[in-house]
């Protein structure tokens, strides 16, 4: 189940709610994970043993490193909990990509591949254990306090506002709310506002231009005019698909008094990439910075050792991404660039930010280059679209495309760019008390998001096989 479904809006919300609120306080915990489980369970209930077996090894493996009095005993928790989660991740996610990968070399040496089995990935698989990992963690540190009830840490473990798609949430931010919180009309009203907010971003933008980035990348020789309309189209895409997620994410989390971190501040208005890193997806940039970045060492071992860090860091969230040298290579391409600029700062002695009027457009340009791995398949599609890129297929629109790119995705593109350039977003996107006037758009933008999924089988989210 995804939240972008008349099933989820209309049916499981409003039971899950009216569950929630009539349950006393000690009970919350329950109604929550149990509202979560049948969420996930929604898509394949088998795969709820699985999140669960993973959540209280985590717990376990926790607590064992909280009341171990000897250091090592405490490391070796630690390292156990660690190998078991990213075990989990790398057997469902990365044994297909190896295997293949091994298979291609022992072809190409003229030796007889070994058999490769489907792996159906569990959804949400990587969130989940990018917090099961964080906890473990600040839990050995003693940065977070343990949870009063093992209720508590599975209710966190598996709630169901980020469980899909984030935001990446760690329990020392949510600690707290678990053992008091918030609720109130005001704060439900809130919450009610950024779901819709988030709901019309991924139905109205993202779903439109889904069929344009798809018909254009699923050319096999593009033209000039072609490629960057369609990588236009899944800038724009994945920005209001994976920022509309996480503001529904926030808005349900303030429904039931929990304030989650803010995923999402106008990326495509960054100065360099380093700033784009600040603004698109925080939370995961966060947990990359203080569980990657950092333990490699940082900064804290030279210019170079650094340039490498960097690289690693988003070589390392790329492939997390996804099991294809795609991902590897749009890692590479971000740490790159941000070593490169971290490279000039030093060089010129100054951090300041470049002019606005050409260092925005330049690296909204880079993001888009970096894009076209992220979307690609293979290797191959991608290549033909920088290709197209640069003119090499042609430059004009084809007949067999002109005629399939509608009025409504061209006037979509226009909308997207005001938003994302425009303060709209952020001024909506937070709103605590509307207005009247105000409170007649949400609705309409609620009818309109509620009239297109009822009209549209077609939403996927991108993040959805994350």
């Amino acid at each position: 189940m995804v939240f972008s479904t008349s099933a989820f809006v209309f049916l499981f919300l409003p039971a899950f709610l009216a569950c929630y609120y009539i349950t006393p306080w000690r009970g919350k915990s329950y109604v929550l994970l149990a509202g979560s489980y049948l969420f996930y369970g929604w898509w394949r209930v088998e795969y709820l043993l699985l999140i669960f077996t993973v959540s209280l090894v985590t717990f376990l493996c926790a607590e064992a490193t909280r009341l171990c009095t000897q250091q090592s005993r405490r490391k070796t928790a630690l390292i156990c909990g660690v190998a078991f989660d990213i075990g989990i991740l790398a057997y469902f996610k990365y044994q297909m990509f190896f295997l293949e990968n091994v298979n291609g070399i022992l072809t190409f040496a003229g030796g007889d591949g070994v058999d490769v089995a489907d792996v159906l990935l569990p959804i949400g698989i990587s969130f989940h254990t990018f917090q099961s990992v964080s906890y473990l963690v600040d839990i050995y540190r003693r940065d977070a306090p343990p949870p009063l009830r093992l209720v508590d840490f599975l209710a966190f473990s598996a709630m169901f506002p980020q469980l899909i798609a984030g935001p990446v949430l760690r329990y020392k931010d949510l600690a707290l709310q678990f053992v008091t919180r918030e609720h109130s009309a005001e704060l439900f009203t809130t919450g009610m506002y950024r779901f819709v907010m988030g709901l019309a971003m991924k139905v109205l933008v993202a779903d439109t231009l889904a069929p344009l980035a798809d018909r254009i990348f699923a050319l096999p020789a593009p033209t000039l005019i072609e490629s960057w309309l369609g990588v236009l189209a899944y800038t724009f895409q994945i920005f209001f698909d994976f920022a509309g997620y996480s503001a529904m994410a926030i808005g349900l989390g303030l429904m039931i008094g929990f304030r989650f971190v803010e995923n999402f501040n106008r990326p495509y208005i960054s100065r360099s990439i380093t700033e784009f890193w600040r603004r698109w997806h925080i939370s995961l940039s966060n947990w990359m910075r203080d569980y990657l970045y950092v333990p490699l060492g940082g900064n804290r071992r030279g210019a170079r050792r650094t340039y490498i860090n960097l690289i690693l860091t988003m070589v390392l969230g790329g492939l997390w991404h996804g099991a294809n040298w795609t991902f590897v290579l749009w890692g590479l391409w971000h740490g790159s660039l941000m070593a490169l600029e971290r490279r000039r700062a030093e060089h010129i002695g100054s951090t300041a930010p470049r002019p606005t009027w050409y260092a925005i457009p330049v690296t909204f340009v880079l993001v888009m280059l970096g894009w076209v791995l992220f979307r690609a398949a293979s290797l191959t599609q991608a290549l033909a679209l920088y290709k197209g890129m640069l003119g090499l297929n042609g430059l004009a629109l084809t007949p067999q495309m002109a005629w399939q790119i509608t009025v409504s995705e061209l006037a979509m593109i226009g909308i997207a760019a005001a938003l994302v350039f425009g303060p709209v977003l952020q001024a909506w996107g937070h709103v605590t008390r509307a207005a009247p006037a105000r409170a007649v758009a949400y609705l309409a933008l609620f009818v309109l998001a509620s009239s297109r999924m009822a009209s549209h089988s077609y939403s996927p989210f991108l993040y959805f096989q994350f």
